[in-house]
């Protein structure tokens, strides 16, 4: 059940991102909920073999910027999977992660 509100929390940052950052542009509700499912399954995938490098090379010192960071290349590359969803730069991206990782925290 945690896992649905989150998916739709997420989609919902996603949506109501289009209207706060001009560069990120996404069609409808339902495509925010599957480009929400693929930068979560991103995340557990890919995105642990990235983490854990990075986290090594900065003694989990900087855990937090680094989960950011990833997350924002998740996005990257979510968009390169969807063509109704399009973020312009790597800014946006991490505004976004920033956002979703508040809002992760806050449920």
């Amino acid at each position: 059940m945690n896992f649905i509100i989150t998916l739709l929390v997420n989609a919902g940052i996603l949506l109501g991102m289009t209207y706060v950052l001009p560069s990120v542009k996404i069609k409808n509700y339902g495509t925010a909920i599957l480009v929400a499912l693929v930068i979560g399954l991103l995340n557990a995938t890919l995105g642990m073999f990235l983490r854990f490098p990075m986290n090594v090379v900065t003694l989990g010192l900087i855990s937090f910027v680094v989960h950011l960071v990833v997350t924002a290349i998740m996005i990257k590359l979510a968009d390169k999977f969807f063509d109704d969803f399009e973020i312009k730069g790597f800014t946006p991206a991490l505004i976004i992660a920033l956002v979703m990782a508040v809002a992760g925290m806050l449920l």
